[in-house]
């Protein structure tokens, strides 16, 4: 087939803009052929652009050689077409078009490319292997979901830059090629070839940087900046990733939760017509602990958790008693009105999710009219049995799931379960938007692999002023001035007010057990720029992927990223991570030991 060009077919008009004003005008489309259906005289031949679909009418009374030429049209052909909007009978009116008022009666055809028939429809919604749509992503982001999900992160994007544009913040980029840091996530490596023998490490979070620009005087900084981290995939996190990165100085928290209250305000308003009300609840997170087993809870529904410990520590069930003799707790949710629903079989398959939460087992009591049905009440009194009835506040129809164990494998199980339960039997209204700020985290959190506290978010976090003298002594006690912003259970950003005297940072870095060398060794250039009077700052993070796929509607930031990786951390697509030459890794100096072949796993990875 001889295809043709464009010359003298300049474009008008995108294929989802016209409507019946645009009655008798010509216009010059371009785009993808979506579906040719021929009907004797008349093709009828859908057009697709980013921007939607319209109808392309074609006659062979008028135009037999243009007729000829539609017949030859296939599904993703390129096209150029020239014709005359004209207004449908009201019979034909398509109410699932957005320009199903009218169609464009075709007067000039040109094929500019052929297509093979694709792996899978070019279609919304399709079921379809998630191997072979990373494979094919130039086809899977032809696809209009995919496409809208593109033009709302650039939306997003934009009303991001507006806003704080308009709050007196600057835009300023920071280095992609930085120091590897000891805290955190993995680093990705890049050797230097000048330097033989160094490496570069792509920044997990361009935090430093931006705490320098506060000290450089740039009180109000933003940046929408890509991120990368060697951690293990899920649905909601990748090797690289983007944040919407900012900092302010001379604040408070409220301050911060002021400015960021007022976007996602915007955002949600410009980006997808939702009205947000602000100001959001604010929960510590002791609280948040307390009630919903997690540091972001979903609090779209309630089966909340409930403490029954000092009922349960001296009862005849050795798994409750021992459990708060070891120092630990027994909780329970209330599964409301679930009790008919909580079969044996659906029981042990709960019994099951919580051990992957490191739960041993998981106990029930099902109440019935008079009845309590359980594998457990034999071993309680009838007062005890009563007691955590009424504490649960159950009721006939009701189900109560308990987990005994140390508190946070405890919290972890019944937070998760509580999800879980949610899930299957569809307890979350998903039209709810529900904003929530979880504060005072702790500054630490120890590490049985390293055997020592580590810093819960970054060592620059400031504690909350009242737990400072605790930090050599009590750092398990020491809350830190942190907070996350949650989103129906999602946490889409989270930030923390910086340390900003040098003292207080070496405090700091001795409670995280460095010495005043190694500390100086790692961050010297930080803790010598701390001498030349740095403000009062703090600043958030917005994971801008994960923000963005709550507005879709999507449960994979897959979905928003155009080129993303699969859980083996492989573009399948490109077929990277690949092989490099060996006079390429001899200019730096680099000796790679034999691997075994993993490219059949790069083509099958595991569905997030």
């Amino acid at each position: 087939m001889q295809f043709e060009n464009l010359d003298g077919m300049k474009r008008t008009d995108m294929c989802g803009t016209l409507t019946a004003a645009d009655e008798n005008r010509e216009v010059v489309l371009t785009g993808w052929v979506a579906k040719n259906r021929r009907l004797g005289g008349v093709n009828f031949v859908t057009l697709r652009d980013r921007t939607g679909i319209v109808q392309l009418a074609f006659n062979d009374k008028t135009d037999k050689d243009v007729f000829e030429k539609s017949d030859r049209l296939k599904s993703e052909y390129v096209i150029a077409v020239r014709g005359r909007v004209i207004k449908r009978t009201p019979e034909n009116i398509n109410k699932d078009m957005a320009t199903g008022e009218i169609e464009v009666f075709v007067t000039e055809l040109r094929i500019l490319n052929a297509s093979e028939t694709p792996p899978f429809y070019i279609e919304e919604g399709i079921d379809t292997n998630d191997a072979l749509r990373l494979k094919y992503r130039y086809l899977d982001l032809r696809r209009p979901d995919m496409q809208r999900n593109l033009m709302l992160r650039h939306r997003v994007a934009k009303i991001a830059r507006d806003y704080f544009n308009d709050n007196g913040f600057l835009e300023i980029e920071t280095p992609m090629l930085t120091k590897s840091t000891p805290e955190g996530a993995r680093d990705y490596l890049v050797p230097s070839r000048v330097q033989q023998g160094k490496f570069y490490a792509l920044p997990q979070s361009p935090q430093q940087y931006k705490q320098l620009l506060m000290l450089a005087g740039y009180d109000r900084y933003f940046q929408v900046v890509r991120c990368f981290r060697d951690e293990d995939l899920r649905a909601d996190r990748q090797p690289e990733f983007t944040q919407l990165d900012m900092e302010l100085s001379f604040v408070d928290i409220d301050d911060i939760i002021s400015v960021n209250e007022g976007f996602l305000k915007k955002a949600f308003k410009e980006g997808i017509g939702v009205d947000v009300e602000t100001p959001f609840l604010r929960m510590s997170y002791s609280e948040a602990m307390d009630r919903f087993g997690s540091d972001k809870p979903d609090t779209r529904f309630g089966m909340e958790l409930c403490d029954i410990s000092d009922i349960v520590k001296d009862c005849g069930f050795k798994v409750f008693s021992g459990a708060v003799q070891n120092g630990g707790s027994v909780r329970c949710i209330n599964a409301k009105g679930l009790g008919s629903k909580l079969t044996r079989k659906t029981l042990d398959s709960l019994v099951e999710y919580v051990k992957t939460y490191r739960a041993k087992g998981m106990a029930w009591i099902v109440v019935e009219d008079g009845n309590l049905r359980s594998q457990i009440t034999k071993f309680l009194t009838d007062d005890e049995a009563q007691a955590i009835i009424e504490r649960a506040e159950a009721e006939p129809g009701d189900g109560i799931l308990i987990v005994a164990d140390k508190n946070e494998v405890v919290y972890d199980a019944l937070g998760n379960l509580r999800l879980e339960v949610a899930r299957r039997f569809d307890l979350i209204d998903k039209s709810k938007l529900n904003f929530l700020w979880v504060t005072d985290f702790p500054l630490f959190e120890y590490s049985e692999e390293e055997d020592r506290y580590v810093a819960k978010h970054h060592p620059f976090t400031h504690p909350v002023n009242e737990d400072i003298d605790k930090l050599e002594t009590e750092p398990e006690k020491v809350r830190a001035k942190a907070y996350d912003i949650i989103l129906n259970g999602n946490e889409i950003g989270g930030g923390s007010l910086r340390i900003y005297n040098s003292e207080l940072q070496e405090k700091m870095f001795k409670a995280l057990g460095f010495s005043h060398d190694e500390a100086w060794e790692r961050f010297g250039y930080l803790l010598e720029a701390f001498k030349y009077g740095i403000p009062p700052h703090g600043g958030l993070a917005y994971g801008f992927d994960r923000l963005v796929m709550i507005m879709a509607g999507c449960d994979s930031i897959r979905d928003v990223i155009p080129f993303p990786k699969a859980q083996t951390a492989s573009e399948i697509m490109m077929k990277s991570p690949s092989v490099v030459d060996k006079a390429q890794l001899d200019e730096l100096g680099i000796t790679v030991t034999a691997a075994e072949d993993n490219d059949e796993e790069k083509e099958n990875p595991e569905n997030d």
